[in-house]
């Protein structure tokens, strides 16, 4: 099958997780906070040990080199590192396209990181997992969690249009059931019986 498949996925006390999500598909997970969602998006980004396998077009984890399985497959974590001053030298070719779907001018790239509040280094992130990578599947946790009401529809148009366009596999983690409802093509719980889906 094409796109992301998980199979007998063990994390901590959870029972085994079992997953397809096809290219061009959006799948949503809500849990309790702590269960273990966004050790499941790590784990399937291959940066925190597990047991169980992790395909992407019929090809394990196992037969990639990490930097490239983490190209293939783009984490976006709730709280993204900056590791350089300025929000250009995190891009090496910026789409304004891209800038612009997030609300944002090209003069951010001269931005300061110092400058930038919560929810801007949110939206930054989104383009930087974007731009000019292609990933084949996205794992999402929390994308907008301090985004107000018309910066969210910003990203959620993002995602759904980046989804269907690019044929990429999504995961999204999201305590907000509403967004997922909006979003989700597939929607599952996570608790420690595993992932049941509603």
């Amino acid at each position: 099958m094409e796109g992301l498949v998980i199979k007998n996925l063990v994390l901590r006390n959870i029972e085994p997780i079992n997953l397809s999500v096809e290219k061009g598909i959006i799948a949503g997970i809500a849990g309790e906070s702590g269960i273990g969602k966004s050790l499941l998006l790590r784990a399937l980004a291959d940066i925190d040990p597990h047991e169980g396998e992790v395909f992407f077009d019929g090809k394990s984890v196992e037969s990639f080199p990490a930097h490239e399985w983490r190209r293939l497959v783009g984490l976006l974590p709730a709280e993204s590192p900056w590791w350089f001053d300025v929000v250009g030298e995190h891009f090496s070719d910026p789409d304004q396209s891209l800038f612009n779907a997030l609300g944002f001018d090209m003069d951010v790239l001269l931005w300061s990181i110092t400058r930038l509040s919560s929810g801007e280094k949110q939206r930054l992130a989104v383009a930087r997992l974007l731009n000019g990578n292609s990933p084949g599947a996205l794992l999402l946790d929390e994308p907008t969690a301090n985004l107000d009401s018309g910066n969210t529809q910003r990203v959620e148009d993002l995602i759904t249009d980046y989804a269907k366009k690019q044929s990429t596999a999504v995961i999204v983690v999201s305590h907000d059931t509403e967004q997922l409802d909006r979003l989700s093509d597939q929607k599952y719980f996570l608790d420690r019986t595993g992932l049941k889906r509603f």
